[in-house]
């Protein structure tokens, strides 16, 4: 028996200088009804009391007040009674008031006849675990909302190219009808209203490649005041009479760096928003600041820009909404009265423009939307084009030419025929870049090639670089509604975006012929 008792001794003096030596776990007995009964120096370290402060004490105080409040501690001491173990994860608080993430796990001592002796409990911290499971989950919902944006993107885009294709085929009908058709006031208003839905339709596919970010942007230096005055009429007569706008810009703002026909489409849309929240009226602002931007802050690089804000004292959005703000198709209005892609695309296009979108909101207050951009400077500044003086050395730009029309649409290929020929041009056409290489490889005279960017097996940029090795006097002009082409190639070639007009193809002839 003495034999067995010094054994039992040497057992738990063994067992109590594990216990000792290990300092990142908390390791403490409590009694059946939880009070701290051994404290060991792992416990001291993670928890911050000595053993003389905590040892009699309730070992409830290392919970949470809203833990305590939902009677979490003792309900973890019955099951672990119950069911011989607990474990569990939650907040705990040191003696200094400071909280980390715990692991906990308690187990039921028993003595031979099953009668509960108390409990044994581990604690450890695994707050920089959490964090890095929480930033992991971040970041694959941020990589998600990536994905997903750049698929929606991608089909977006798609969808607005075959609507530019489309367009241009009505658009280029209908031009071609109203120039041949005596003027009449029975029809004549028909097509009329005719050409500018399909002028509308046009705008709406811009704004949808502005979202998918692949819409040609007309970069210039902008007046946000004058831009902001220019709008007041439009907006003022879209107001209820409870409804009013507010306008507080710097004087001394700097001149910023857009497509002004997209900031205004922007602006107007943020204003509409402002009004449809708040059915019964209230005050729209809009303001302009200038603002520095010292490090990369997200996207944005460091420089001037200018912060231009609509701010309403509509309805405002909850934390969930104000997230899905910005995510395509999501709206909060009723069916019929938003598409759900206002902000994003405005966002597309603030992208694009090298500035960005905020959001805040508060629920009940209002909701201001700011966008940030660029100001100008001599750097990106767009630089002057090279005036170039006629002389009777230069072709004449009107003169007859042979034109070679690619596309693999039949529509817009027709109506872009119809166009050439009635400025007075002889037109050959091709329905692909293998096609259009073999009428070049025929030693047929060809004057200038127009093609389509967007064809299967060979790109316009693609036929461009062909044409150019061969025959690398023939000027070439890609039309696209894409402002980024998969193929370098194609990036210094001259561009006539879709839908385009009678005028707009002539204007691009005229300056590919007498550039140098």
């Amino acid at each position: 028996m003495a034999d067995r008792r010094l054994a039992q001794l040497e057992t738990g003096d063994r067992l109590r200088l594990l216990i000792n030596a290990i300092t990142d776990h908390a390791i403490y007995m409590l009694d059946p009804d939880g009070f701290v009964v051994s404290w060991n120096p792992g416990a001291e370290r993670l928890k911050g009391y000595a053993a003389d402060e905590i040892i009699g004490h309730h070992f409830s105080q290392f919970y949470a007040l809203e833990d305590r409040e939902a009677g979490d501690p003792g309900r973890g001491l019955e099951n672990a009674a119950r069911e011989g173990r607990f474990e569990k994860e939650g907040w705990r608080v040191r003696k200094d008031g400071s909280r980390f993430w715990a692991s906990v796990v308690i187990d039921a001592i028993v003595d031979d006849d099953g009668s509960l002796l108390g409990f044994a409990k581990i604690t450890r911290d695994i707050s920089e675990k959490r964090n890095a499971q929480i930033e992991l989950a971040q970041a694959r919902e941020e990589l998600f909302q990536a994905q997903k944006m750049e698929a929606i993107g991608q089909l977006t885009g798609g969808i607005a190219h075959d609507f530019n294709n489309l367009l241009m085929a009505v658009l280029g009908s209908l031009e071609m009808l109203q120039k041949r058709m005596p003027p009449d006031p029975q029809f004549t208003p028909l097509l009329t209203n005719a050409i500018r839905g399909a002028e509308r339709g046009a705008a709406l596919t811009q704004r949808l490649l502005a979202f998918s970010r692949r819409q040609e942007l007309e970069v210039q230096s902008i007046d946000i005041r004058l831009l902001v005055d220019d709008m007041l009429e439009l907006v003022r007569r879209s107001l209820t009479a409870n409804t009013t706008v507010e306008v507080d810009c710097d004087a001394d703002l700097p001149h910023v760096m857009g497509d002004a026909n997209q900031l205004d489409t922007a602006l107007l849309n943020l204003v509409v928003n402002a009004r449809d929240a708040m059915p019964k009226g209230g005050t729209i602002r809009i303001g302009a600041r200038m603002c520095e931007i010292a490090t990369q802050n997200g996207t944005l690089k460091p420089g001037r820009y200018v912060k231009l804000s609509v701010a309403d004292d509509g309805e405002g959005m909850d934390e969930e909404t104000l997230i899905r703000a910005t995510t395509p198709f999501f709206t909060t209005k009723g069916i019929g009265k938003g598409t759900g892609l206002g902000l994003s695309m405005v966002q597309g296009f603030m992208e694009q423009s090298g500035g960005a979108l905020r959001l805040s909101s508060i629920p009940g207050a209002g909701t201001t939307v700011t966008l940030i951009l660029p100001a100008a400077s001599e750097s990106n500044l767009p630089q002057p084009e090279e005036t170039v003086t006629m002389t009777p050395q230069q072709p004449d730009a009107d003169r007859p030419l042979t034109v070679l029309a690619v596309d693999d649409d039949a529509l817009v290929l027709m109506n872009t025929t119809l166009m050439l020929e009635d400025l007075g041009h002889t037109v050959i056409e091709a329905y692909n870049g293998e096609e259009a290489l073999a009428v070049i490889e025929s030693g047929r005279a060809i004057d200038l090639i127009i093609t389509d960017h967007s064809m299967p097996k060979m790109t316009g940029a693609e036929l461009a670089s062909r044409v150019r090795d061969s025959h690398p006097q023939t000027p070439v002009v890609l039309a696209t509604g894409y402002a980024e082409l998969p193929s370098g190639d194609g990036s210094q070639l001259p561009r006539l975006p879709k839908p385009f007009s009678q005028n707009q193809l002539r204007d691009i002839i005229r300056t590919v012929l007498v550039q140098p």
